[in-house]
């Protein structure tokens, strides 16, 4: 079948925008697709990555755009530019961690087994996403500027509290929790704990020669972690 386009069809269009699009296009890259969801969700993998590695000022929009199905052009219509998509950035890795969160069902478990299972998952998830531990690191290293710009941020945060501050009014009205305690306090403790594993592995494992990455030293240490929040909340501990 033999297919004649007039000088202005909308075909004859079409053709040519296709061609000029694959000549424009860098060798190796695919081409774009019409699902814009998925193009964010890939700039936002892609860019979670170069944050982590290289830090806000460090990152490069050329870089994480060369690495995506996308253009820079598009990284800044769709997030406004670098500190658009690094805010995006947080409130993806706060949004990840708090649904695994609210996956726990802690209000299935006994209290006290209830804030075992919640601080051993903090400190694996911690373990298994040193990226998002590097994240938290970089925001604080510039004072949480970027953080201060999300409102999604704040509101992901305010749910966690409310999950521990449930765990704890169960556990002191079963009388295995002492009286007394800020759910922000018990919030903040199992995340330093765990989080300076993950956060400090490299300077620690060199200057005591103990390989902290270790199956055995990970165990050990999730374990430990367990054993202090579970006494700082044990009625009978203060």
């Amino acid at each position: 079948m033999n297919l004649r386009f007039t000088r202005r069809s909308p075909e004859r269009a079409a053709l040519r925008a296709q061609v000029a699009a694959a000549r424009l296009r860098p060798p190796g890259r695919p081409a774009r697709t019409h699902d814009p969801q998925g193009v964010r969700r890939d700039i936002i993998a892609v860019a979670t990555g170069e944050f982590a590695r290289s830090g806000y000022s460090g990152a490069r929009v050329d870089e994480i755009a060369a690495r995506t199905r996308t253009s820079k052009r598009m990284i800044y219509y769709y997030f406004g530019g670098k500190e658009g998509l690094y805010v995006a950035v947080l409130e993806e890795a706060y949004r990840r961690i708090r649904t695994v969160e609210a996956k726990l069902d802690l209000d299935a478990f006994a209290p006290a087994e209830a804030l075992r299972r919640l601080t051993a998952h903090a400190f694996d998830y911690y373990d298994a996403h040193p990226e998002f531990v590097r994240l938290v690191m970089i925001e604080n290293i510039h004072h949480a500027r970027h953080m201060k710009r999300s409102k999604a941020i704040q509101a992901l945060n305010l749910t966690a509290i409310d999950a521990i501050r449930r765990l704890y009014e169960r556990g002191r009205a079963a009388g295995v929790f002492r009286a007394g305690i800020d759910p922000i306090d018990i919030h903040m403790t199992i995340s330093a704990l765990g989080l300076f594993h993950v956060a400090n592995r490299a300077t620690f494992s060199t200057i005591f020669k103990n390989d902290m990455a270790s199956p055995a030293a990970r165990a050990r240490r999730r374990a430990q972690i367990e054993d202090i929040v579970s006494l700082y909340l044990a009625s009978g501990g203060r």
